[in-house]
């Protein structure tokens, strides 16, 4: 786990510290004392919402996860880092792109995902992101890949896309489960659709809860408020307001799935679980070691006493402790079926548009 020790200086590696330590206080701990004031204040101030849990949780998603921030289908005996890869040359094939397109990635985390679909569908990516510290990571990791001809990255807000970029820019736009983040999703998608070309595709893997889910149902509701506690979600939203949001910017749907209602023999919240002995292969012991019950134990309190250091900033522990909170919350929600982290829609701009 590469730690940046903490100089005291402010944007020093580009975390904003106050940030971090301030990420908690736009939700109230107790689901009983939310109400729509906390909501609201969040969506208003969703880019330190945002910039605040990646701000700190960044390195904890990369020692825990990988480099690829997001959640994929399992086939048995599959790798943890070939699902993830197939999750994303799935999404590249859906949208049928083809070498040569100039693609926006939006919400493009450390790059993972941009650097297996430009190698994959041999496209140049622009990687958009408004955490100056993961765009520092991402460039250089990318750098190291020999994909710098390839994948470029700049820091942005996905809600001023025609600002930075213009209209028509793009041949094809995705987002991995990172559009959750924005304020409203007409919002986000009615930039995206200004920067697409006439007959330019969006595909988007996107968190929802399902149509399972009842927001008048206590136990529904806390489980949506951990969800967003842990994740820097601003409000959690319905899959059925997805399409509807699209519409109504302009796009035309062409295909909807929730991949998670696939009958796979291994769930797509495995590795959350913690249980080594679902660990696919060997190596994937590693991954689930580290979301096992002791590997959060260990990981806690190496945490917090780096934080007491200032080997990290002040905040990190609060935020980890959301991811852990999270971890819980993802599994609860998929065993219930009522949050879905892979609803897929292509959609596209009419050729007139």
């Amino acid at each position: 786990m590469a730690l940046v020790q903490n100089t005291g200086k402010g944007m020093v590696d580009g975390r904003d510290r106050e940030r971090i330590a301030n990420y908690t206080k736009f939700w109230d701990k107790d689901i009983s004392k939310e109400d729509s004031t906390h909501t609201e204040n969040r969506v208003e101030s969703y880019t330190d919402v945002v910039n605040g849990y990646y701000d700190g949780a960044t390195e904890l998603y990369e020692y825990g996860w990988a480099d690829s921030f997001h959640f994929c289908r399992f086939y048995p005996g599959e790798a943890f880092a070939a699902a993830l890869a197939r999750h994303e040359h799935y999404l590249a094939a859906q949208m049928r792109l083809r070498p040569g397109m100039r693609v926006l990635d939006v919400g493009c985390g450390v790059g993972g995902p941009a650097r297996a679909i430009a190698r994959f569908a041999d496209v140049e990516i622009v990687g958009l992101n408004n955490n100056e510290f993961q765009v520092q990571r991402a460039r250089r990791y990318t750098k190291r890949a020999g994909l710098e001809g390839k994948v470029t990255f700049v820091r942005g807000d996905f809600m001023k896309l025609e600002e930075q970029f213009g209209k028509n820019y793009f041949d094809a736009v995705y987002a991995i489960e990172a559009t959750c983040h924005a304020p409203t999703w007409e919002g986000v998608y009615g930039e995206i659709f200004k920067v697409l070309k006439p007959g330019g595709v969006f595909g988007v893997y996107e968190w929802c809860m399902t149509d399972n889910w009842d927001a008048s149902d206590p136990a529904h509701a806390a489980l949506q408020h951990e969800i967003e506690l842990g994740n820097g979600i601003p409000e959690m939203r319905s899959l059925a307001s997805v399409g509807a949001a699209l519409e109504t910017v302009g796009f035309d749907v062409e295909h909807t799935e929730d991949l998670a209602e696939r009958d796979d023999a291994v769930l797509w919240y495995y590795p959350l679980e913690g249980d080594v002995r679902k660990a696919q292969t060997f190596w994937d012991y590693l991954t689930v070691a580290r979301i096992s019950p002791l590997g959060k134990f260990l990981t806690h309190n190496v945490v917090w006493v780096m934080e007491l250091l200032r080997l990290l900033p002040k905040g990190t522990h609060d935020v980890g402790e959301a991811l852990r909170l999270a971890a819980g919350a993802l599994v609860r929600g998929g065993q219930l079926k009522i949050f879905t982290p892979m609803y897929l829609v292509i959609s596209r701009k009419p050729k007139e548009g």
